[in-house]
C-alpha cells in the first residue's frame, strides 16, 4: 500500500513539473506596439504612446506643465550645491564614507528651512531597466529615510528613481562607479 501511494505521488509530481516545461505564452493583445525584449531590458520600435485607444488616460506632457530642465513642480532644482552619495555595486546602503556628505546635507537643511531637497537614484547599466529603476528608487529611500534619522521632517524631503536612464553603457564595473549614486538637489520656491 505504502509502495503504491509513493508511485502514485511520484507520478502526480511528474505529471504537474512536466505540465511546466515547454509550454508557451500566447502572444498578447499589445504585440503591435511592444518592441523587443533584450538584455538589458524592454526597447520600444518607435513610440508604444501614438494616442491610439490602448492609450487611454494617457496624456502628452505640455510645455507650461512645471516639469522640465530646472523645474520640479514649484521648485526650482538648483544642482552641485550639495556632492552626491556613492554607493558599492548591487547596493542601497549607505557607507560609512558617505555619511560626512549626508550630515553636510542635513546643515545645509538646517541653515535654509525654506528649501526642499530632491534625491535622484541612479544606477548603473547592469541589469535591466525595471530592476535599475527599482534599485534606484531603493537608493533614493535610504538616503531620504537617513537624513529623516538626522532630523530633517520626512516633507521636505523628494524622491525620485532615475534607474539606469543616465548611465554610460559598456563601461567596466569599475569605471560604472561614478553612475551608481544619489544626487542630492536643493529645491527652492
Amino acid at each position: 500500500m505504502i509502495n503504491t501511494v509513493r508511485i502514485l505521488l511520484t507520478l502526480i509530481l511528474t505529471v504537474f513539473a512536466l505540465s511546466g516545461c515547454g509550454s508557451k505564452q500566447a502572444p498578447s493583445q499589445y504585440s503591435d506596439k511592444v518592441g523587443s525584449l533584450g538584455d538589458m531590458g524592454f526597447i520600444p520600435d518607435g513610440d508604444p504612446f501614438d494616442g491610439s485607444p490602448d492609450d487611454a488616460g494617457l496624456q502628452a506632457r505640455n510645455e507650461g506643465d512645471d516639469i522640465g530642465d530646472d523645474k520640479y513642480g514649484d521648485f526650482t532644482m538648483v544642482e552641485g550645491v550639495l556632492p552626491s552619495i556613492y554607493f558599492g555595486f548591487d547596493s542601497a546602503s549607505v557607507g560609512a564614507s558617505e555619511r560626512s556628505k549626508l550630515q553636510q546635507a542635513v546643515e545645509y537643511l538646517e541653515q535654509n528651512s525654506e528649501h526642499h531637497l530632491l534625491v535622484e537614484g541612479h544606477c548603473d547599466w547592469y541589469g535591466t531597466s525595471e530592476y535599475n529603476l527599482v534599485l534606484g528608487d531603493r537608493r533614493a529611500n535610504s538616503i531620504g529615510d537617513y537624513i529623516d534619522t538626522l532630523g530633517i521632517k520626512p516633507e521636505r524631503i523628494e524622491r525620485l528613481s532615475k534607474g539606469s536612464l543616465e548611465a554610460t553603457s559598456g563601461l567596466s564595473k569599475a569605471l560604472s562607479s561614478q553612475n551608481r549614486r544619489a544626487d542630492l538637489i536643493v529645491l527652492k520656491k
